[in-house]
């Protein structure tokens, strides 16, 4: 059973991965560890839009990072956080792939259906 600290500290960390650009920006670091330039490539946002988002997201300890040089590069922060986006990330392919799926079968039904009403029309009109 979580505390009421730990709850909170919880619902703060699914609340900055609720942020469409900084759930991208942990989700580009689960592969490898990247640099602000490379996520900043990568995601096609500013600078300083990546600076602040990785500020947030190292002060909850969902990204670490390690300087190089001049550089500073970033990537998650342990196998927790790693295992538990890779896990949901999973989720949400098998949910799409699921929908595809069943649209597909729909489809298939439907195409089924009108090919057996285009041959129920086509006996009507030889019946006449």
């Amino acid at each position: 059973m979580l505390t009421a600290d730990q709850t909170t500290e919880l619902a703060e960390m699914f609340r900055l991965l609720g942020e469409p650009n900084r759930l991208r920006i942990v989700a580009s670091c689960l592969d490898r560890t990247l640099s602000v330039g490379e996520i900043t490539a990568r995601l096609v946002l500013s600078q300083s839009l990546v600076s602040h988002h990785l500020r947030l997201l190292r002060a909850a300890r969902l990204l670490k990072a390690v300087r190089r040089g001049k550089q500073v590069y970033y990537s998650i922060a342990d196998g927790h956080v790693r295992e538990m986006l890779t896990n949901m990330i999973e989720q949400i392919a098998e949910r799409v792939s699921m929908t595809t799926t069943s649209t597909s079968k729909q489809e298939s039904h439907h195409e089924r259906d009108n090919r057996a009403g285009e041959v129920c029309v086509q006996r009507l009109r030889l019946r006449r």
